[in-house]
């Protein structure tokens, strides 16, 4: 039983939730003038296929990444509690096992759609880059990882059989740089405080990030495109054509983004290197503010009369 939890631990399944990307032209698409092959329920299926299939790509890669980084990890105060680094699983087995999970992952996708195969073909061709090479280099480690999220929206609206809007490329490809760069300072801050605790700390950060003056730097630049972008949007002609007056309601939710993104941001710096979903829902603030946010989305979407009331308020 041990065993089998420490191989569960391998695919991160609380990272899983970041598969709610392959869910968000979904939510649009049922909210917009429907386009797109099938009825809400073979839709629906179809996203469920996706957000499965991402898990187990996206699983499986957690698994190998851990193999390779293992010794490494166990200089570090939390990473050491990973199922390889540990010694809970050994190199060999979690590997294979992580092929098996890609595989997998890769089969379900091509049960969906050849499009959404392709893509999950190329996502994971990336992996295989950014886990021989491009993690180790700054910058373009977190913009890799950030392209990961832009493909599990593309994945999104390809098996809807729609479009891809440019507008979802640029907002999640903004926000997950940001998410990224918050975890490269959470890291980086929880070192060092356990330094400063006399713990004897030899992990360094692989790609570079030594500097929290730099890291702030680049969370002021990527959080402030963040809000931009997500702004940008809720003011298009594109989000207008689509969603009408109701569109503006969206501008109105962004004080809430901007709640989560400074949480995140005051998490990071002080070491607490959680993943986004950890850190949003261990941050009372964060987890309010994104529910109020999510609640807000889905009134404006599909309740009429959260759409008359914009509609009396603006032009």
């Amino acid at each position: 039983m041990k065993q089998a939890i420490a191989f569960f631990r391998l695919m991160r399944p609380g990272d899983w939730a970041k598969n709610v990307f392959v869910v968000i032209p979904f939510v649009f698409w049922l909210a917009g003038d429907g386009r797109g092959e099938g009825s809400a329920i073979d839709q629906g299926l179809r996203i469920l296929a996706v957000v499965a299939a991402f898990s187990l790509v996206g699983g499986g890669f957690y698994a190998i990444n851990d193999a390779l980084d293992a010794e490494e990890d166990r200089k570090h105060p939390k990473k050491s509690r990973r199922p390889v680094a540990s010694g809970a699983v050994s190199p060999r087995s979690a590997i294979l096992f992580g092929v098996m999970c890609v595989a997998a992952g890769l089969t379900l996708a091509g049960l969906v759609r050849l499009s959404v195969l392709a893509l999950l073909a190329v996502y994971a061709v990336v992996q295989v880059l950014y886990n021989v090479k491009l993690k180790r280099v700054r910058l373009v480690d977190v913009t890799t990882v950030a392209s990961g999220f832009v493909m599990r929206s593309m994945a999104g609206a390809l098996a809807l059989g729609i479009a891809v809007s440019i507008w979802l490329v640029v907002v999640v490809y903004a926000l997950t740089l940001f998410l990224g760069f918050v975890k490269r300072l959470g890291d980086l801050r929880s070192v060092e405080l356990a330094r400063k605790g006399g713990a004897v700390v030899e992990w360094k950060p692989r790609a570079g990030y030594d500097s929290a003056e730099d890291l702030n730097w680049l969370l002021a630049v990527t959080g402030s495109v963040t809000m931009m972008a997500y702004l940008l949007y809720s003011l298009s002609d594109h989000a207008r054509g689509i969603f009408g007056v109701r569109a503006s309601g969206f501008a109105l939710l962004s004080p809430l983004v901007f709640i989560v993104i400074h949480r995140l941001y005051l998490r990071a710096n002080v070491g607490k290197a959680d993943s986004p979903v950890t850190a949003i829902v261990a941050d009372h603030s964060a987890s309010v503010a994104t529910l109020l946010f999510g609640g807000g989305v889905l009134a404006v979407l599909y309740v009429p009369q959260v759409s008359s009331a914009l509609g009396a308020l603006f032009q």
